[in-house]
């Protein structure tokens, strides 16, 4: 299809309106072409098919048939004449007609269509730049902290005779119950385990349950607070009925040479673990410590350009958002995980307005280290890529090969090469960046911030 004119607009810098005109006659031979299909495939009494005029087509399906010849015409002269611009549609949403054109068979045709593009904006410099992070150091209270967790992944957990206390691991059946005793239809939970102390039950039962032993039987009422975490209890009083079942107590190994062996073959003393624990924290702290400087580095760039992220790449991060929190929470309907929403007081609605601004930066971000790594040419080569992926197989228990199969079965070797290239990136910017330490944070403190 031929055009006669195109006009491109930018509405505003990641929008773009592109007019276009077509030429009456290839309007005409476009409908035309159109009516001789369709008189070649309808069906219609008194006609034999393939037989239909044209002329009853016409009267009897005119405005549609007239509609529709609009809508190929549209169609043809968009991809027509997308072919030589620049900028072309994101996949996110296909352009979309402006307004309501007049179309009429023996006329040019003019029309517009909008759509979004990838965001055009001018690099930042990568001078000068200056960042801040905390300084964060390992103490023996954190190695000390690390020896009891594994103390209790490697503790051994056996039946009780005597009353529950904090720290022992019980399992109950319990429901609310009304004033004449009977259970209040769905609260009723069956072999429910949990550890008291760690208040891992909607009704923060733990301290009631204290001092009960297994075939125990208690009733009690508890009034939430006005500010409740499950807000369709707050300001509320209920009556729980709970039977203890069982009562487990968790035997905790010494912090001696053999759990360090228990630990690992790798571990002949308990020092040898100490060390290993200290050299993991130290790893994990330094992890952090780059991706807090590659942040504030990210951050600082943000600040010197302005990239215009468009509607529809946020609606599809959005989308994706709240696909993931769906998969997170097991459920594989909206309708559910909106009821579950429903029980914190909020709406899907108003949790894709909280994600909006970081959905925006995280967009923003993406776009920005993708240009700026496509201008600085950093590049991923095959041995660097197999280092890699060595460097993973260490910390597993299956070889390079098995895993670079994996990579190519899933065609995922990419990413690899894309982390490559953003790591250089980011060592050519912190080679010359200022990075100042800020006042001391306490490693488990600094740990436990979002990046």
């Amino acid at each position: 299809m031929e055009i006669v004119d195109k006009k491109i607009e930018e509405l505003e810098p990641s929008r773009v309106r592109m007019t276009l005109t077509v030429p009456a006659r290839d309007v005409r031979a476009e409908y035309d072409a159109m009516m001789n299909e369709y008189a070649r495939e309808a069906r219609i009494d008194g006609f034999r098919k393939g037989h239909v005029p044209v002329s009853v087509l016409e009267r009897k399906f005119g405005p549609s048939l007239k509609m529709e010849a609009m809508s190929r015409v549209i169609e043809k002269a968009v991809e027509a004449g997308l072919k030589d611009v620049a900028r072309q549609p994101l996949a996110y949403a296909p352009p979309a007609l402006d307004g309501e054109p007049a179309f009429e068979l023996d006329a040019d045709f003019v029309f517009s269509v909008s759509y979004d593009v990838y965001p055009s904006f001018e690099l930042p410099s990568l001078e000068g730049i200056e960042i801040e992070v905390p300084s964060v150091a390992i103490s023996d209270e954190d190695v000390a902290r690390e020896l009891e967790d594994i103390r209790q992944r490697n503790a051994i957990v056996v039946e009780k005779d005597g009353p529950a206390e904090m720290g022992d691991i019980v399992t109950v059946d319990f429901s609310e119950i009304e004033e004449d005793g009977s259970d209040v239809p769905g609260t009723g939970r069956q072999d429910f385990s949990f550890e008291l102390g760690k208040h891992m039950n909607i009704y923060k039962f733990d301290d009631e349950i204290v001092g009960l032993k297994a075939g125990d039987e208690k009733t009690f009422s508890k009034t939430f607070p006005a500010d409740y975490e499950f807000s369709e209890y707050a300001s509320k009083t209920v009556t729980i009925k709970v039977k203890v079942t069982k009562v487990k107590k968790q035997d905790l190994p010494e912090l001696d040479d053999e759990l360090a062996q228990d630990v690992s073959e790798k571990y002949k003393t308990l020092e040898d673990l100490k060390a290993a624990v200290r050299s993991q924290l130290s790893e994990s702290l330094e992890a952090k410590l780059r991706r807090t400087k590659e942040n504030a580095i990210v951050d600082e760039l943000l600040k010197r350009t302005k990239i215009s992220i468009p509607s529809s790449m946020l609606a599809a991060e959005l989308a994706m958002r709240w696909q993931s929190l769906k998969q997170q929470m097991g459920v594989d309907k909206d309708e559910r995980m909106e009821m579950f929403l429903s029980l914190s007081g909020k709406t899907r609605d108003q949790l894709l307005q909280e994600w909006k601004p970081l959905a925006e930066k995280a967009l923003a971000s993406r776009v920005l280290l993708d240009k700026l790594i496509e201008a600085g040419a950093y590049s991923a080569t095959d041995e660097e890529v197999d280092a890699e992926i060595a460097k993973e197989a260490s910390r597993t228990t299956m070889s390079p090969a098995e895993i670079k199969a994996e990579y190519e079965k899933h065609g995922t070797i990419d990413y690899i090469k894309d982390d490559i290239k953003t790591r250089k990136f980011f060592d050519a910017v912190l080679s010359s960046a200022v990075v100042k330490e800020t006042g001391p944070v306490a490693y488990l403190d600094f740990m436990r911030q979002n990046d």
